[in-house]
């Protein structure tokens, strides 16, 4: 992996490292499953993606059961949740007819491997949401918005100044903070982020992205449904952490080679959602969602069939989800809709 000597601002310098299409993590390897870097949820456990997907045919139901209705998967990784998606669907027939499936995806080598996958034909790969014709729309990102690049700003006694790293023959030289424009102060205002002085976390190409989303949402009608990694209060903390080989990595070193990512600021997405004229119902934990939504009471059913060995498998994978040491507490979850709505499931 080689970068031009020069200084890059952080959210350029992530981009880089994890999407450039020769060099970049995303583009030489798939990172997924035991032999990767990192294990997701849909990899632990096909409960959770089942979960997910009865979530989502009860709000359709709540919508009235449109004949018409989109489901967009945005980052879908290898595709093991939407392997499951399709595969508990069939036995919603009603609503298997009316759902089309897209899968928002940039990377072409998890292209490749999502169609190896999956096999079917109601499933539409797009790289642009203008795609996506037909409403209600339902969004769901597992894991998504911590992969979308931030930009880092140094916040000191109301005087801010954008992170930047330096870079020498490829490798990381040192870091370095330039003063911030009036722009972007503004913006950072907006979203109330400079209250507290340390490392401000800002993610402008995530909320770009968001833009388009609740567009989508307003006009077509529908939401969307996060679970990431992250945190319900800001802080002025940096997050930025990185992977390799599923052991901890500086993630200035190993550029190409290593997973970057960073907590999610759930109250951050929360007010965005609020200015833009979207309703969320609460910012709950992952562990709290999936226990409203039943899958203590799935797993029982789905045990009695097992042997021991196969229930001690499917309780510990279960415990992985669930417990608050795990990725029980340490993941959120978030529902935003185009309007209010009496659909509260796993959320209250």
């Amino acid at each position: 992996m080689t970068f031009q000597n020069g200084i890059l601002p952080i959210d350029e310098f992530i981009e880089v490292a994890l999407y450039d299409k020769n060099f970049g993590y995303y583009s030489q390897k798939n990172p997924f499953g035991k032999k990767g870097d990192f294990i997701t949820a849909p990899l632990i456990s096909s409960l959770f993606s089942e979960m997910i997907t009865v979530w989502a045919i009860s709000y359709w139901i709540a919508l009235g059961k449109p004949k018409k209705f989109s489901f967009v998967e945005l980052g879908p990784g290898n595709g093991a949740f939407c392997k499951i998606f399709c595969r508990t669907i069939k036995n919603f027939p009603e609503f298997e007819k009316s759902v089309k499936i897209y899968l928002l995806e940039k990377s072409q080598k998890l292209i490749k491997t999502q169609k190896s996958f999956i096999k079917n034909k109601n499933i539409t790969w797009i790289k642009n949401l203008k795609e996506v014709k037909n409403g209600p729309i339902l969004f769901f990102g597992n894991e998504f918005f911590d992969s979308i690049p931030i930009k880092q700003f140094q916040v000191n006694n109301s005087k801010v100044f954008e992170k930047f790293i330096s870079l020498k023959k490829g490798k990381f030289e040192k870091f370095i903070f330039k003063k911030t424009s009036k722009k972007i102060i503004k913006k950072l205002n907006n979203l109330n982020l400079l209250k507290k002085n340390g490392i401000i976390e800002y993610p402008q190409k995530g909320l770009k992205i968001l833009e388009l989303i609740v567009k989508k949402i307003h006009k077509q009608k529908g939401g969307i449904l996060l679970i990431d990694y992250g945190y319900k209060k800001s802080h002025g903390n940096d997050t930025l952490q990185s992977l390799k080989s599923q052991k901890k990595n500086i993630y200035y070193k190993n550029i190409g080679k290593a997973d970057i990512t960073y907590l999610v600021n759930f109250e951050l997405l929360n007010k965005f959602f609020i200015k833009k004229k979207l309703f969320f119902n609460n910012i709950v934990d992952q562990s709290f969602f999936l226990k409203k939504l039943g899958i203590i009471e799935r797993a029982e059913i789905l045990s009695k069939k097992k042997t021991f060995k196969e229930k001690s498998d499917l309780y510990y994978r279960l415990d992985r989800l669930l417990s608050e040491n795990k990725m029980g507490s340490l993941f959120k979850v978030i529902f935003a809709a185009n309007k209010k709505t009496k659909f509260k499931i796993g959320f209250y």
